[in-house]
């Protein structure tokens, strides 16, 4: 028998290697097809929020322009829309009651809002009219309505839309109402969390898509801790095959947390928090406890779903990411001027650009090109440096609400 010793081998390797035509080298695999959903929570029609809007040239965009390249950037963007949209059949809104002016869905849609929650305890502010009024204006722009519908048939349809070859099936339920109007299946519905039909509904999601998302309202005002019920609920509704839970009413922050179901992760998030209102107004951080501004404290969640190869060896959306974005609601509320200034910024990104001016002011050189006046140059500083101490504090309890490992630095 011939053997082969290492340098033997390595003899023939060289000749064989000489011996060869130069091959193209195959091309990389395509990556695996992608999702990116983003949701926030709830956008609040509250009288100076509208007020500011108007009195900007831009409209409502203007109130949240830091999240436009995220909303536009993503596959899906989603919102709980807690206002109907009713100016032609319905009041105007007054606390507690809201109605948003007409020019609010082109708004969403063009900052990039594709899906909408309209299942909340608002949904009947304006009445049966209104349910209807506020369904027609957003389908002319294209805007996907989840758990409300001009009959009962209409609020609990699946609503399925396929993005990147990927087909996401949506749901909407309320656990509340300010004002059940639900009296006949063949007038304007709000769908109720039911558990056994919330369900079987999302059994059958799970055959006809290849992710199950659930919006639903539900838990206690100003609690950042979900019930015990809320919790069964949530396990119940991913073992029936839900991968996502988009949670809102709160109005404050509440933990997201992953649940392993089955060889799959589905992902809870029981409370977004507010994603544009008027409250809290009065909060400044060198005056009030930190709590003292929950409610202007939002949630962008940004989540990717990848299709990949299950253990069956067929393709599957597996949960590839989910990350928190802080966000803030700045409000100039008791300021020395006519005009309210309400807008959505991205708390990371802000401060960021608040550490930089600081470094410039700062600069013995660069400082005084940028702010030649010396008292006005400390002034200046002063600001910059308490705005920077909002940011971080909110960033912070954002973090502690949701979780440290969710939150984006």
């Amino acid at each position: 028998m011939r053997r082969f010793t290492p340098g033997a081998t390595a003899v023939l390797l060289v000749f064989g290697l000489g011996g060869c035509r130069s091959r193209t080298p195959k091309p990389a695999p395509p990556p695996p097809a992608s999702l990116s959903l983003v949701a926030v929570g709830d956008i609040l029609m509250h009288q100076d929020v509208k007020a500011a809007a108007a009195q900007d040239p831009h409209g409502f965009p203007a109130l949240w322009a830091d999240l436009v390249p995220l909303f536009q950037g993503a596959d899906l963007a989603f919102g709980n829309l807690e206002t109907p949209i009713a100016p032609a059949t319905g009041r105007p809104g007054v606390p507690f009651q809201f109605n948003a002016p007409e020019t609010l869905p082109a708004a969403l849609r063009a900052s990039g809002f594709t899906v909408l929650s309209t299942a909340n305890n608002h949904a009947f502010d304006q009445g049966p009219r209104g349910v209807r009024e506020t369904l027609d204006r957003l389908r002319a722009e294209r805007l996907v309505a989840l758990g409300s519908g001009e009959d009962r048939a209409q609020a609990e349809a699946l609503q399925i839309i396929e993005r990147q070859g990927i087909r996401v099936a949506f749901l909407g339920f309320t656990d509340l109402f300010n004002l059940d109007l639900n009296h006949r299946a063949t007038e304007p519905w709000v769908r109720p969390l039911d558990l056994e039909p919330a369900l079987q509904s999302v059994r059958e999601a799970r055959g006809r898509a290849d992710l199950v998302v659930v919006s639903v309202h539900w838990g206690n005002e100003y609690q950042h801790t979900p019930t015990k019920r809320q919790r069964d609920i949530a396990r119940a509704l991913a073992e029936a095959g839900c991968d996502v839970i988009l949670g809102h009413h709160p109005h404050v922050i509440q933990p997201i947390e992953i649940m392993e179901v089955d060889g799959r992760k589905a992902l809870v998030a029981y409370s977004l928090g507010n994603f544009i209102s008027n409250q809290d107004r009065m909060y400044r951080a060198d005056l009030f406890p930190v709590a003292g501004g929950d409610n202007r404290d939002g949630a962008a969640l940004k989540v990717r779903f990848d299709r990949r190869p299950g253990p069956d060896g067929r393709d599957r959306a597996v949960l590839a990411e989910a990350v928190v974005e802080p966000l803030w609601t700045e409000n100039n509320w008791g300021a020395a001027t006519p005009k309210r200034e309400i807008r959505v910024i991205r708390v990371v990104a802000a401060e960021a650009r608040v550490r930089a001016e600081l470094d410039q002011l700062s600069d013995p050189i660069e400082g005084p090109k940028a702010v030649p006046d010396e008292a006005l140059r400390r002034k200046t500083t002063l600001e910059n440096q308490e705005y920077l101490r909002t940011l971080i504090l909110r960033r912070k309890r954002v973090a502690e609400a949701v979780g440290e490992i969710f939150v984006s630095r």
